[in-house]
């Protein structure tokens, strides 16, 4: 990994080849620590090319793409233009894409989308800026997109391509079965295409079914292409485009033939690649704690076998010999790591009183501990954590839930009206009876429209409600529930602010007002809307603003992973039983939240209850430990602990 001083100006992030490869890998690739980072030295390259152009008295021709992944690399190229002065005046821009049909005013276009995060901010001249047009007529349709190819060779080509890649492996909007060498065109999208888009919709009933969009054969002409991928939801395509054959039914591995061509990626959006994931089959490895718990868990897994059961050969012929030189033997090896797994599995999150603790996951003082529960939306800590939940108020601590937002974008305009018509018939008699308004408002609301004032607090109630519900239903007095209703997420729609010093402090002033000895917390960034990354950003700075603080020293933070993703085994710290009764228990609060049940809006691309879900997670987390040679359980909640700086 480099740093940023490292990277700025540096001739080798340009030229593939130059970093590291392995027999695995046919692109090129660099990881960064974080995309921030990543974003923020691409940045500098099209800001290196850009005054190279303009220093030869020539036009910089760029290729830029829209989605979540390239905001940061705008944000930047913005920043420089204001603060280092640097000039798009000599800079001609060709988007990729569009949905089809979308209005140029439309807030979900990518018309909109450059404008907002780009163009509005810098000087670049207006002729100069080029994105599809999502209202062309459809009889005109072919000759344009034609045209939109013609404009790009008539300007020599593109210098610079910027894009993003999808879970289809689509670059622009070259879905699946897209020729190597097409141009300019309409093309339907792949459902999970839309289902990707769908919260930025409000449901995947709003989003487009069409888009107009570049070639692989117009992207496969610029001169360079860099490749941008965040976040474990994109580590398993980025694994088949980087390491597997190049076919149709992921486009992006025809970026494999381009001779200047640069994935930028993640650690999370890397952690597929072999030599991240398995880096015993590529090479010597440096045999520290963490990775020898990935390798053995691996190695298990592999041959279907529990810990206790490997032997010397099983190491040898799987490219860990050089770890049974350093332990000695297969013998030591395991015993180490049985003894490691079995000491995760604790009945007594909070530490239990009176017992050795050195071989527990929890100190066993204080033997009654604070606790905080920060939870995303307000359903999150019992769908991830609600059997542990349970056990800390059984075992007599003091047990805070802070939901961090409304979670009110999750309600459906059919559940809002439900509830709304409930409020009518109770208080019909009421001079002032919002009610009515309130049904009228919904009912004849557009798909796409934003919620006014009234209704998102209506949704708000409800969520609120129902996560009291829930939490009184374990226990947990009322006023220790804390409704945090973070500004970053009150949009409205399913596009959200910034992260302000205001979210900071609701989450400071509640932590230093508690003063807890655990905070349990969401640390899964597979979330598809993006919130519980939000949040998690958040509670770190929070956690940086109260370090000086005495009591953050007896402070143990918990990370529990949400309803789309679970802990790799070997980064699990905690693992909390639960008996079928608990299991069952724990459906029932989840079922509280009776508005994300049947109809929720954001579940991705798995159609199953979060409920559903969460019992399989659970279930599937207990079957690993059995099968790696622990005792058998109904079902483990899995936690990591984040050690605070």
């Amino acid at each position: 990994m480099r740093s940023i001083s490292e990277l700025k100006g540096s001739i080798d992030f340009a030229q593939p080849g130059a970093l590291e490869e392995t027999r695995f890998e046919r692109v090129h690739n660099v990881i960064f620590k974080d995309s921030s980072l990543a974003s923020i030295v691409v940045a500098h390259e099209i800001a290196r090319l850009i005054r190279q152009k303009h220093d030869s008295n020539d036009n910089c021709i760029l290729g830029l793409a829209t989605g979540s992944s390239p905001i940061r690399v705008y944000e930047e190229l913005v920043r420089m233009h204001k603060e280092d002065g640097l000039s798009f005046e000599n800079v001609i821009t060709f988007n990729l894409d569009e949905y089809y049909p979308m209005t140029k005013e439309n807030i979900q276009s990518y018309h909109y989308f450059m404008h907002e995060h780009l163009f509005n901010h810098i000087d670049i001249p207006a002729k100069n800026v080029h994105i599809p047009d999502g209202m062309v007529p459809m009889h005109d349709l072919n000759q344009y997109c034609s045209q939109y190819d013609a404009l790009i060779d008539k300007h020599g080509g593109l210098d610079f391509q910027l894009l993003g890649i999808g879970r289809t492996g689509h670059i622009g909007f070259n879905e699946p079965g897209s020729h190597y060498n097409s141009k300019t065109r309409s093309i339907t999208l792949d459902h999970i295409t839309r289902v990707d888009a769908a919260p930025a919709f409000l449901g995947i009933d709003n989003v487009p079914r069409k888009a107009i969009t570049m070639g692989i054969g117009t992207i496969k002409k610029a001169k360079r292409i860099v490749l941008l991928a965040w976040g474990t939801n994109k580590a398993e395509i980025i694994k088949e485009t980087v390491e597997g054959e190049i076919s149709s039914e992921v486009p992006a591995t025809y970026l494999q033939e381009h001779p200047n061509t640069t994935f930028v990626l993640d650690r999370a959006a890397s952690s597929e690649l072999t030599r991240i994931k398995e880096p015993w089959v590529v090479g010597d490895c440096v045999w520290d704690k963490k990775l020898k718990s990935k390798a053995i868990i691996w190695l298990c897994e592999k041959l279907k076998k529990p810990v206790l059961k490997l032997t010397d050969k099983d190491y040898n012929n799987h490219g860990m010999a050089d770890l049974l030189t350093q332990e000695g033997s297969a013998y030591d090896i395991n015993i180490n790591m049985f003894n490691r797994l079995q000491h995760t599995i604790t009945g007594w999150p909070g530490g239990k009183p009176n017992a050795d603790d050195s071989k527990r996951p929890e100190r066993a003082v204080p033997e009654k501990k604070r606790i905080i529960v920060f939870s995303p939306h307000p359903d999150d800590d019992m769908i991830s954590m609600g059997g542990t939940l349970e056990r800390l108020v059984e075992q007599g601590h003091e047990v805070h839930v802070a939901y961090q937002t409304t979670g009110n974008n999750a309600v459906s305009k059919e559940e809002a009206i439900k509830y709304a018509e409930v409020c009518q018939a109770l208080y019909q008699k009421w001079s002032e009876d919002p009610s009515e308004s309130l049904i009228r408002e919904l009912t004849e609301q557009e798909n796409m429209e934003a919620d006014s004032e009234a209704v998102l607090d209506l949704k708000r109630l409800i969520r609120e409600k129902e996560a009291i519900g829930a939490t009184r239903f374990l226990g947990i007095p009322d006023q220790n529930v804390h409704f945090l209703k973070m500004p970053f997420y009150g949009t409205g729609t399913a596009k959200k602010r910034k992260l302000s010093e205001n979210d900071v402090d609701l989450l400071s002033d509640l932590i230093k007002t508690i003063k807890p000895h655990q905070i349990f917390a969401a640390g899964d960034l597979a979330d598809p809307h993006g919130t519980h990354k939000t949040c998690l950003d958040a509670l770190k700075l929070a956690f940086n603003k109260l370090n000086a603080e005495e009591f953050m020293k007896e402070c143990w933070v918990w990370l529990y992973s949400g309803a789309w993703d679970e802990w790799k085994t070997h980064d699990i710290d905690m693992v909390v039983p639960m008996s079928p009764d608990q299991v069952v228990k724990k459906r029932n609060a989840i079922f509280y939240h009776q508005s994300q049940l049947n109809r929720v809006m954001f579940r991705g691309d798995d159609s199953r209850e979060f409920w559903v879900r969460a019992e399989e997670r659970n279930r599937n987390t207990a079957k690993k430990y059995h099968q790696l040679g622990m005792a058998e359980y109904e079902a483990l909640e899995a936690f990591k602990r984040m050690k605070l700086e």
